[in-house]
């Protein structure tokens, strides 16, 4: 069957016009290709050479490993705290000094034998009803550092020296249990997320150490999973010697509520989002006034 074609037309005639389109388009498409070559045509490219893999090299293989510690520095020591009830097994709801005091009760040779180290302490806990800015037990804190969704107790006493003691108190299966405590010449204490940061005086003029305690459920205890030391604006230095630290800042949320297990004490204000740096010089203001 014959095509109808338009008058004056022949097949002969087209093909010219025809190669001329198809050169055109080819011309288009290289263009198009040159244009795409100058950006990224999103291809898998090489990275270059690959750098061998070290691995750690193993020093003295031959020497046979320790079997104990030289010292033991009881990071995983707890204790129960005998004779404080706590309502509800709730700790907001029990005074920081009655804990101490019980505390001093169980642990006589410490603090009121004849070598005792705390026996000034000891001293200002009597004053923590009649002149609270005298007690030696600062203000409490509170932070779910186990997990188990209640906040557990933190407790700062002031000690001889300049040094802090640092204390963590949880309900352990229905038992009030100190787990953690450590003292220090400290520059600040923080709260980080689970995690309580210790930050003490260094032998190195300028720098700190800074550790972290964290909670371990295989210990039942607060271990100190972070130690390490670190230039510090805040440590002590030498007369006359400028500092290259940068200045360690806070940031906190103006008018923010307490998050989760930041909250103060009964009739006290919410706290910061991170705790203030207790020290031996701290202000009246952050000691508690209560008795046992």
């Amino acid at each position: 069957m014959n095509r109808s074609r338009r008058p004056g037309s022949s097949p002969g005639s087209r093909r010219p016009e025809r190669r001329r389109v198809l050169a055109a388009a080819a011309f288009a498409l290289s263009a198009a290709a040159l244009a795409a070559g100058c950006g990224d045509p999103g291809d898998l490219r090489g990275a270059g050479t690959t750098p061998t893999a070290v691995g750690p090299t193993r020093l003295w293989p031959d020497l046979p490993p320790a079997s104990s510690p030289v010292a033991d520095y009881g990071e995983a020591d707890t204790e129960e705290i005998k004779g404080v009830k706590v309502p509800g097994g709730d700790l907001h709801k029990v005074s920081p000094v009655a804990i101490v005091r019980a505390e001093v009760r169980a642990n006589p040779d410490v603090y009121s034998g004849p070598d005792a180290l705390y026996k000034d302490t000891v001293e200002a806990l009597k004053d923590c009803g009649s002149r609270p800015k005298d007690c030696p037990v600062l203000k409490a804190y509170y932070r779910d550092f186990t997990g188990d969704g209640k906040d557990d107790l933190v407790v700062g006493i002031r000690m001889p020296e300049e040094q802090l003691a640092v204390r963590v108190y949880a309900m352990e299966k229905g038992h009030l249990t100190q787990i953690m405590g450590t003292s220090d010449a400290v520059l600040g204490v923080e709260l980080a997320g689970h995690d309580l940061v210790v930050r003490a005086v260094s032998g190195i003029p300028g720098y700190e150490y800074r550790t972290a305690w964290s909670w371990d459920r295989h210990q039942r205890a607060m271990l100190p999973t972070r130690d390490e030391i670190l230039r510090s604006s805040d440590a002590p230095r030498p007369k006359g010697a400028r500092s290259q630290a940068p200045a360690l800042t806070e940031r906190t949320e103006p008018d923010a509520g307490p998050g989760p297990g930041e909250t103060s004490g009964p009739g006290e204000s919410p706290g910061p989002t991170v705790g203030p740096s207790p020290s031996p010089g701290a202000s009246g203001d952050d000691r508690p006034g209560g008795g046992s």
